[in-house]
């Protein structure tokens, strides 16, 4: 089954693909490897803006995370590297927080259990998921990718 088949079963319609906001390209491929930038979640064309623990509930940081899952797989699309996928490597997850917000893990795992569903065993990753005091655009989550591609 394509990753495209896999996506429409799912329900999943793939946003379009965020321009980058500063001086970077959203995807670099090196040594049958992808690197997806840091990807922020959006919503009707509106970045998720807020801070965990403040003005963020866990629910709707769980569901950012997942938009920025979304992201890296439009990203990849945009790419044509969509379906050339063998493995997510690991996800880096970066969670606007307060001091005292501790669970960056269960917001991680809004794009962890996305890369599961749409890849399968290949969508288990390894993963960093840490509370930063701020992120681009003032975005609630913000999560990167280190993708395997299937040789040629």
């Amino acid at each position: 089954m394509t990753i495209a088949a896999r996506l429409a079963d799912l329900g999943i319609t793939l946003p379009r693909p965020a321009a980058p906001v500063a001086s970077y390209v959203p995807v670099v491929v090196h040594g049958g490897m992808a690197y997806v930038s840091g990807q922020i979640a959006f919503h009707d064309g509106h970045v998720i803006k807020g801070r965990l623990g403040e003005n963020v509930t866990l629910e709707d940081g769980i569901a950012a995370a997942r938009a920025c899952g979304l992201m890296i797989l439009a990203q990849l699309e945009a790419a044509g590297l969509l379906e050339q996928v063998e493995r997510v490597v690991k996800l880096g997850a970066f969670v606007n927080s307060t001091a005292d917000f501790t669970d960056h893990p269960k917001i991680a795992n809004g794009a962890s259990d996305l890369m599961e569903q749409v890849f399968g065993g290949a969508g288990q990753h390894a993963r960093a998921a840490v509370g930063v005091a701020a992120l681009p655009l003032g975005a609630a989550v913000e999560v990167d990718a280190i993708v395997a591609l299937k040789s040629a």
